[in-house]
């Protein structure tokens, strides 16, 4: 018993060590592991509140909060002048198209554009116009977007009442002249008028009257332009707008900073809206669809598709077809009529762009055939429509409209403006005839939906206008009546003499140069140019 005991002895030993060797094993397992688990937990904790802390300080660009209305990027316009990724460029396009939220746009700071000193090269326009606010509004908020700092606007009629001048006032970077008694006078001491290049359009009514008073205005327009620093100008209708198509921001900024400095003009052939609706409201916001201009397409499109595209009007466009351009400020620059700029020293290099355009949106509403009529005071007759209107189809359009019936004028209305065909639309798509622009409209309505015009109107209702000066400037253009016929009946009463003789004088000291004649607007090529080409 004794050898069987102390043989047992060594093995019970031995068991209770390996029993403790094990436990101790596991011990410190579970500690490592609760060990791991603790610095694991720490470190994420420290990590997100260095997170936490850099997105409260502005360090980090949250892609959730990107499209806030504090944030101020648009889709590839990265303020700061990085490139972006393809896939940062992708997905900001889906995300402005997808989401509800309202965009923001690159210079637009607390729904205010206060990016003006900021902006390079600096653009302004120049306008004449009697609209609307609910055209007025959009065309400048739009072009804002694009880049354009500065607005002369030249207004008369609806755009010089009251309700509406009192809201362009407050809109930052909007000039508004007014057609007073003292426009006129000073514009009637215009070095124009003493020269032939307008000379033809002279003493003539509605179109041609309008064509002078837009080169006037023009004229007072450069000088503004260089007195507020302006690199380029540019003169658009409030029924355009410019397309900077071809840039990677959708920038005119970009676009115009991108041409060469020996370039003094740049043009832009222009699109013609073709509406698909005859009851179209705001067309900025309802019409995509546009027919594309002659210099950009094949010839062999151009004429190929001619008589289709025309669809029994008088030309491929209906009204005019040769654009509209930009100027870069420098000494001795002119108007050379309302689509292009001269210099009274030089034949300016000009370069016509291959992507961008200016979209005209031409009779988009069915209302526009009276309003047309009532600014014209011609007889609806074959002869007078022609010393009145300088396009065939606004000659046709006035006749239709002053001796037709309502319901005549909207069945003429939908044969010539309206594209009702969908398979004559299909096919002109496919060919590269028409083609849908959706950038404006995009922009438009996020803009209307961000609150940007409804804001406008509640800013005017709280700032205070100078009432006195305000109605003695309307009442002064109330009184002075149209601006051509005062200018005309100055001149033929002699009381420019003066500045005739100051303008011989400059002509004297100047090099004598032969300056071309105004370009008026002109129709797109016809069929008849293609025969002669042949």
């Amino acid at each position: 018993m004794a050898g069987l005991h102390s043989a047992v002895r060594p093995t019970t030993s031995s068991s209770s060590s390996s029993s403790s060797s094990s436990s101790f094993s596991s011990s410190s397992t579970q500690s490592f592991t609760s060990r791991l688990l603790l610095l694991l937990t720490i470190l994420s904790l420290i990590l997100a509140s260095f997170a936490f802390i850099l997105q409260w300080r502005g360090g980090l660009n949250d892609p959730i909060t990107r499209w806030s209305p504090q944030h101020n990027e648009f889709p590839g316009m990265d303020v700061s002048g990085s490139e972006p990724s393809q896939s940062s460029l992708s997905s900001d396009c889906v995300d402005l198209l997808g989401q509800s939220r309202s965009p923001a746009f690159p210079y637009f700071r607390d729904w205010k554009f206060g990016y003006g000193s900021d902006l390079k090269p600096k653009i302004c326009i120049t306008t004449s116009t009697s609209a609307g606010l609910e055209q007025t509004l959009p065309w400048i908020f739009y072009h804002k977007v694009i880049g354009v700092s500065t607005f002369f606007l030249f207004v008369e009629g609806k755009a010089a009442s009251a309700n509406v001048s009192k809201v362009l006032e407050t809109i930052p970077g909007v000039k508004v002249i007014y057609r007073t008694r003292e426009l006129e006078e000073q514009q009637a001491k215009s070095r124009i008028w003493n020269e032939t290049w307008l000379a033809s359009f002279f003493y003539k009514p509605c179109n041609y009257e309008l064509f002078v008073k837009q080169s006037l205005n023009m004229e007072m327009a450069i000088v503004m332009a260089r007195d507020g620093g302006m690199d380029w100008i540019i003169h658009l209708d409030t029924d355009e707008l410019l397309h900077p198509a071809g840039t990677r921001e959708y920038s005119l900024r970009q676009l115009l900073s991108d041409v060469p400095g020996n370039v003094d003009m740049v043009v832009f052939p222009n699109y013609e809206s073709s509406v698909e609706r005859d009851d179209i409201k705001e067309p900025f916001s309802e019409v995509s669809m546009f027919k594309k201009n002659f210099d950009h397409l094949p010839k062999e499109v151009y004429f190929g598709n001619y008589k289709e595209a025309t669809r029994g009007n008088p030309n491929y466009f209906l009204t005019y077809g040769n654009g509209k351009s930009a100027a870069r400020i420098q000494d001795h620059l002119r108007p050379n009529g309302a689509h292009r700029w001269h210099n009274y020293m030089k034949t300016p290099n000009e370069i016509k762009l291959d992507e961008a355009a200016v979209l005209h949106y031409t009779y988009p509403k069915f209302s526009d055939l009276t309003s047309r009529r009532d600014r014209c005071g011609c007889k609806p007759t074959k002869e007078d429509v022609k010393r009145c209107f300088m396009l065939e189809f606004d000659r046709a359009a006035f006749i239709i409209a002053s001796t037709a019936t309502e319901e005549e004028m909207l069945r003429w209305y939908r044969e010539h403006i309206v594209w009702t065909d969908k398979e004559l639309n299909l096919k002109l798509l496919r060919k590269g005839i028409l083609t849908h622009i959706y950038a404006p409209m995009v922009i438009i309505q996020g803009l209307r939906e961000s609150g940007v015009f409804s804001s406008i109107f509640t800013s005017a209702m709280q700032k205070s206008l100078s009432k006195d000066n305000f109605l003695k400037s309307i009442e002064s253009s109330n009184s002075s009546g149209a601006i051509t016929t005062g200018v005309l009946s100055s001149r033929k009463m002699g009381n420019s003499g003066d500045s005739q003789a100051t303008a011989r004088k400059v002509l004297e000291i100047q090099e004598v140069v032969s300056h071309p004649l105004a370009i008026p607007p002109l129709s797109p090529p016809g069929l008849h140019d293609f025969h002669i080409e042949a």
